[in-house]
């Protein structure tokens, strides 16, 4: 890998986005309203806002930039630019890291704004502190750009990219603990959520939400999520080639 040549492929793809204004509202925006939504709809139980907001905004950050990511990634395919590029002097692992880096970089605006309206503006009320959720909406948003990059290798046209949210996405939807609690689930489902990286996700946010510090188990599940992104980067990796010999 090359730094220049990482962070050269970063500053293209951000100044792509900038001239992408509904794509950058689907990732800076779209999270803050739903999130906007979700309090209205528990108004009556705040409580209830604060357990189930909590994990959304460690979900809503993962699956934003999953989509975003791989419709983005397979634009690159289709169109011929990854062609062109790899033709060039650079390397799968500096491609892979310069977009890691730019959704990145997107993704901490994403953490700064959702977190900043769900902890200052819904009264999201956390026992532990707001900068351990951005620490886990950032772990959760690189994630899921991981994840992007991982997916698009296998689909041939931005519609398949979009189908494989429901395929990758929404069973770690269900089985994150968000809808029933993980221990009370059926054990084969159980053991099956033990695997998504999802669940952890949702975990780490719990913690902050019931504990004033940082816990084991919250390093457990933020070291967890860190992993499972690295994974998805070198899988992406080891997946993405040239179409052409």
């Amino acid at each position: 890998m090359n730094p220049h040549r990482t962070f050269a492929t970063a500053r293209r793809v951000l100044l792509q986005l900038r001239h992408d204004p509904r794509t950058v509202a689907l990732m800076l925006v779209v999270p803050c309203v739903l999130l906007a939504l979700l309090s209205w709809v528990y108004d009556s139980s705040p409580h209830t806002f604060d357990s189930v907001g909590a994990s959304l905004l460690g979900i809503f950050p993962l699956i934003t930039m999953f989509l975003v990511t791989s419709i983005a990634t397979l634009r690159e395919r289709t169109s011929g630019t990854l062609e062109r590029l790899l033709a060039m002097p650079l390397g799968k692992g500096d491609l892979l890291a310069g977009y890691a880096i730019a959704f990145g970089a997107v993704a901490v605006v994403q953490a700064f704004l959702a977190t900043g309206l769900a902890v200052f503006a819904l009264g999201l009320d956390v026992t532990g502190s707001p900068w351990l959720l951005l620490v886990v909406a950032l772990a959760d948003a690189f994630l899921g750009t991981a994840l992007g990059l991982f997916v698009s290798a296998f689909a041939a046209s931005e519609f398949q990219a979009v189908q494989f949210m429901p395929a990758v996405i929404l069973p770690q939807v269900l089985l994150c603990g968000l809808l029933v609690p993980r221990d009370r689930m059926h054990p084969a489902l159980e053991a099956l959520s033990n695997v998504l990286p999802m669940s952890y996700a949702v975990d780490g946010m719990k913690e902050v939400l019931q504990h004033t510090g940082v816990t084991g188990d919250f390093i457990r599940d933020l070291a967890i999520v860190a992993a499972c992104a690295l994974l998805a980067l070198a899988l992406g990796a080891a997946t993405l080639r040239r179409r052409t010999a």
